[in-house]
């Protein structure tokens, strides 16, 4: 499967937004991920649209999680970013070989689409930043 840029950053702007509490400016998030600002307001607007995250204006603003992490699926964010990548593949029945393409639909693409639905709703953002604490540089500092 292959997701785009879109698709991948918007679960690493989630993940950011998730680790603090406290409202984060584009600016802030696109230095931490190294990122264009440009091209991380454009993910941030789609976030947005799709209502898991909020902006506020001024010098105290910033975005931040319109929902709690923990009720936040992958498939909610690839969905707000990736426009493509959950349609149903279409099929032509009126050809010859109609019954071929009713048989690989329901014995293929469907079990598929199924599958990976069911496995990235099973996946929370908060998931995702726990896993982000376990596997930083792999350096233990001690003060």
């Amino acid at each position: 499967m292959r997701i785009s840029t879109k698709g991948r950053y918007g679960i690493a702007v989630m993940v950011c937004l998730a680790e603090r509490s406290a409202h984060q400016t584009a600016v802030d998030i696109a230095k931490k991920l190294g990122i264009s600002k440009i091209y991380l307001e454009q993910v941030l607007s789609l976030l947005k649209n799709a209502g898991l995250v909020q902006s506020v204006k001024g010098s105290q603003g910033g975005y931040f999680l319109d929902v709690s992490a923990d009720k936040i699926t992958v498939s909610d964010i690839l969905k707000a970013t990736e426009t493509g990548l959950f349609e149903r593949t279409e099929i032509n029945f009126d050809s010859p070989s109609a019954y071929i393409e009713k048989a690989v639909q329901s014995t293929v693409w469907e079990p598929l689409d199924s599958f990976v639905g069911n496995l990235l709703n099973g996946i929370t953002l908060q998931a995702v930043v726990e896993k982000s604490k376990t596997t930083g540089t792999g350096y233990m500092f001690y003060i």
